[in-house]
């Protein structure tokens, strides 16, 4: 097995495990086992078994987002709002599939109050996210670089609090249809102004 072939394989089996044991649960060893490799090729390839979870969290979301992003932006007829509701209204049909890298997530940022070094990489992962959906921000709004990250952001603290939300309570987390029905009237009422008085 060559190098590159233990880092796929490693990356694979990493997030099968998360799906199965979770962050906190899955070894060094549950990793060489499910990859056919060896202890060795953590620390080659990866620095440590926390960066490797780490980064199998981070891919994960990435190839999420790339799936949101192109359902989002799938017709291209809709209008800014409509491409929010669409995008929002996916991204929370999914929550049970994404569930076990949300929980593996939230398992690595407790751990991160006394790692600086995982703490960075954590950072490191969202700064990736926040370009990659300002990027489709940008695109489906026209808006410069700056606003579209700074959108991302509002739009990725959102996805966060509604997954925690569905994992603590999902029968009163709103369903996807009602919270875009629900956004599309807010911005819709936003983008008409404040009422003025006669």
């Amino acid at each position: 097995m060559s190098r590159s072939t233990h880092r796929h394989a490693l990356l694979a089996a990493a997030k099968q495990l998360l799906r199965e044991k979770g962050y906190a649960r899955t070894t060094a060893r549950d990793l060489v086992a499910a990859s056919g490799t060896n202890l060795a090729s953590i620390g080659y390839h990866f620095g440590s078994k926390e960066a490797l979870l780490n980064e199998a969290i981070a891919e994960s979301f990435g190839e999420w987002t790339e799936r949101m992003d192109r359902l989002a932006l799938a017709d291209e007829g809709a209008g800014p709002v409509e491409r929010l509701q669409t995008g929002m209204r996916a991204v929370m049909d999914s929550f049970d599939e994404m569930r076990p890298f949300f929980v593996a997530c939230v398992e690595a940022l407790a751990q991160a109050e006394r790692n600086d070094e995982l703490r960075a990489q954590l950072a490191h992962n969202y700064d990736m996210s926040r370009r990659q959906v300002g990027e489709t921000v940008a695109q489906a709004l026209g808006i410069g670089d700056d606003d579209a990250e700074t959108i991302a952001s509002l739009i990725i603290a959102l996805t966060d609090g509604l997954f925690i939300q569905a994992f603590l309570d999902p029968d009163r987390t709103p369903r996807p249809d009602d919270f875009a029905a629900a956004m599309g009237r807010a911005l819709t009422g936003i983008g008409q102004g404040p009422a003025v008085a006669p």
